[in-house]
């Protein structure tokens, strides 16, 4: 395991960034165009995870994109368990084509949260599979990326499925990536409340940090949150169409799917588990599957009880404003903005039915 680099900044670190990067990026592009000749170019950096896992198996079911790596990352479990799963899916999947980069076992600042509550003690709702064959790349992840976005700068948009974390430390490593990266689809924040906490989604809390720089970086974002993803419960019925299709893709979804429904309701919930993850895929696959809104989106990081909310801003005629004054100084908040900005396209309601035919299609397809 190749553990993280730790690399010092501060707010004034990746405020600066971010200024450097909404000056050499545009907003336009940050839902991908539904009709492209050929194959996008994406990293998918992940925590699997169920719905990871099904996202994963949905994008390597997608000739749509021309998938350059995995980057699996700590957050849903801990890193351990999150590279095996990820290698595990790529086996299944028959993909040893796609690189697997290590990634960050523990977030930039802060301990490791984990959601095996969710997602049982392996991470794949406490289904078995056997230990994947395949083995993860000599780089770390971090390294990946920038070598992929250098690579083919403007082409790859990164799909990112847990915390930020390694993509927050290439950008720190590397000042002029952001400007090279096409977008990032992003299953992450929330403009209606938490599930960790009252104010704050799964992967921006475990990072906050992290997710902050990604969202000041400049880089054209799509957010897929809580306001969507909570209308996409996975259902028996679902289950049923995977186990009846017989593939080994669709069998080894159902078994997790299974396992995850059995654990859901185990723990007093009445309705399925429900595809975060495998919906940001989606998104990016299909965006007419969503509605959207510009928003200006920023993550607190410094509140005992908010860090980790994301805050949405629409345009406003009297600007963005951070915390007040205190009486003891003149400082307000470094991201104050005199005029409205969007940073981010947000997800604010979604066709569950035309979600869910796409998912369960593809990883039922014997094709």
């Amino acid at each position: 395991m190749t553990s993280r680099t730790n690399v010092p900044f501060t707010r004034r670190d990746f405020v600066a960034a971010s200024a450097a990067g909404l000056a050499v990026s545009t907003f336009a592009g940050a839902v991908p165009a539904f009709a492209q000749s050929g194959p996008r170019r994406v990293i998918i950096d992940t925590d699997p995870g169920v719905d990871d896992a099904f996202a994963l198996l949905l994008a390597m079911r997608s000739p749509e994109l021309k998938i350059e790596g995995i980057t699996p990352v700590a957050g849903n479990v801990p890193l351990e368990l999150t590279l095996p799963n990820a290698l595990r899916m790529v086996e299944i999947a028959n993909r040893p084509d796609i690189p697997v980069a290590v990634g960050a076992h523990a977030p930039l600042l802060r301990r490791l949260v984990t959601a095996t509550y969710a997602h049982g003690e392996n991470g794949l709702g406490g289904a078995v599979f056997p230990e994947p064959k395949l083995k993860p790349i000599a780089d770390p992840a971090s390294v990946f990326i920038r070598q992929i976005v250098r690579k083919y700068p403007g082409e790859v948009t990164l799909i990112t499925l847990g915390p930020l974390t390694n993509v927050a430390t290439a950008l720190m490593s590397d000042t002029g990536l952001a400007s090279m990266i096409k977008g990032v689809t992003m299953m992450g924040g929330s403009l209606s409340g938490g599930n960790v906490t009252p104010a704050a989604e799964f992967n921006v809390y475990v990072d906050p940090e992290a997710a902050r720089i990604v969202f000041q970086s400049g880089i054209p974002v799509t957010m897929v949150g809580l306001d969507v993803t909570r209308k996409t419960a996975l259902t028996d019925a679902h289950v049923k169409r995977l186990e009846d299709a017989g593939t080994q893709v669709s069998l080894a979804a159902a078994k997790i799917a299974r396992n995850d429904i059995d654990l859901n309701r185990r723990e007093g919930n009445s309705s399925g588990p429900n595809m975060h993850d495998s919906l940001a895929l989606a998104s990016f696959l299909d965006p007419t599957l969503l509605t959207w809104r510009d928003y200006y989106v920023d993550v607190e990081t410094e509140g005992e009880l908010t860090a980790g909310e994301t805050l949405g801003y629409r345009p406003s005629e009297s600007g963005l404003h951070g915390s007040a004054a205190t009486l003891a100084g003149t400082k307000t908040s470094a991201v104050l903005r005199d005029k409205f900005v969007p940073n981010a396209k947000v997800a604010v309601d979604v066709n569950s039915p035309r979600f869910f035919e796409l998912l369960i299609g593809r990883l039922a397809s014997k094709a």
